[in-house]
């Protein structure tokens, strides 16, 4: 795809793509981010869509961007009302303890070579299942799979260090 073809598809569906999220989300803000995102998407993929067909590849992407968002957003909101909950009976040797596993684990997942942290976080914090991400990824289904061991092995001997 030349830069003229994808200023044309940038220029001629930006709104619509923004649009159709802020009409699921009612959020300016995500909405811009999302179609933006969506118009990245296509440029870094150097996807060519077939003529006629640029809409809704395009309403396609950022429909999975939103539910990935929507996601995202959901767990992170239900880990933080847990967390205030569960902090309430804990001692002080518990959250630091607490906060010791969370430097390790945030280390651990700096560490992580890209391929394996990819796979590990649309699987975790995504939610995705494997033959989603081996979809999105374009990857066989063993090759998440492998990933994901090899992700799981690199925590495990992470966390268990002392």
């Amino acid at each position: 795809m030349t830069r003229e073809q994808f200023k044309e598809i940038f220029d001629n569906h930006f709104d619509a793509v923004r649009n159709y999220v802020f009409y699921r989300s009612g959020d300016t803000e995500l909405a811009t981010d999302i179609a933006q995102e969506t118009m990245m998407r296509l440029w870094e993929k150097q996807i060519t869509p077939l003529p006629g067909k640029t809409k809704g590849l395009l309403i396609k992407i950022a429909g999975d961007l939103f539910v990935s968002s929507y996601r995202r957003q959901k767990t992170e909101s239900y880990f933080k009302l847990n967390f205030k909950n569960q902090e309430e009976g804990k001692t002080p040797e518990d959250i630091l303890h607490f906060e010791e596993l969370s430097r390790k684990y945030e280390a651990a997942l700096g560490k992580l070579p890209e391929k394996q942290r990819v796979v590990f976080l649309m699987n975790r914090i995504d939610g995705l299942k494997y033959h989603e991400i081996a979809e999105t990824l374009d990857l066989s289904i063993k090759a998440v799979e492998k990933r994901m061991n090899l992700a799981l092995e690199h925590f495990k001997k992470a966390l268990e260090r002392k």
